[in-house]
């Protein structure tokens, strides 16, 4: 089917989705086109919004429009820090629920294959957040990967004082697979079979 080109890119805008082919990009920007007045314009200013207005939280490294993010501001279990690697992490763990405790997004995983070493995440920022006597557990939520693992290790390490546990999560999660798409069941189910990092 022959389509102008503003359309044609449109098309390969929304194709670049995950989870979104050419014919679902093509309905999506067809019906954009057909949409009442207004519906575009709409949308352009939601996608503004969310390219000046929406950072990382300063505290936790989650999405922010400005300042602490939604989930720091709330009352929570300040004793407990969930350390995971990308904000749609802390997405997957509010939607399976039951974890009350606060998150620290590490921006990746290290990987020294790709260059990425410690100084290119969000570790420091972690570190002094542990220095707080406050916090007396550690769970690491990373991906279960090999750099998912070694990165687990790291900051199992580099975490040891007194009055902290470590703890990684448990059963649920298979080798290899990533947090963002696995259901609430297996999330909570992994949260709750946590085990400590030194096998006790």
């Amino acid at each position: 089917m022959a389509l102008p080109l503003p359309i044609e890119r449109l098309i390969a805008e929304f194709a670049r989705f995950p989870g979104v082919g050419r014919r679902s990009a093509e309905r999506m920007a067809l019906d954009l086109v057909t949409a009442a007045p207004g519906r575009v314009g709409g949308l352009m200013d939601a996608l503004r919004a969310v390219e000046n207005e929406v950072a990382l939280c300063e505290r936790c490294g989650y999405f922010s429009s400005g300042g602490e993010c939604l989930v720091c501001s709330q009352q929570r279990q300040r004793e407990i820090l969930l350390v995971v690697e990308k904000p749609l992490d802390v997405v997957a763990f509010e939607k399976a629920g039951g974890f009350r405790g606060g998150y620290h997004v590490l921006g990746g995983h290290l990987s020294p294959l790709k260059g990425i070493g410690p100084a290119m995440l969000r570790l420091d920022s972690l570190f002094e957040r542990l220095a707080n006597p406050e916090v007396s557990e550690l769970i690491l939520a990373t991906s279960p990967s090999v750099e998912g693992d070694a990165t687990a290790l790291y900051i199992a390490r580099h975490a040891e004082r007194d009055g902290l546990a470590v703890t990684r999560l448990g059963r649920g999660m298979p080798m290899g697979a990533s947090l963002e798409f696995a259901d609430s069941g297996t999330l909570r189910m992994a949260l709750e079979g946590r085990r400590s990092l030194d096998g006790r």
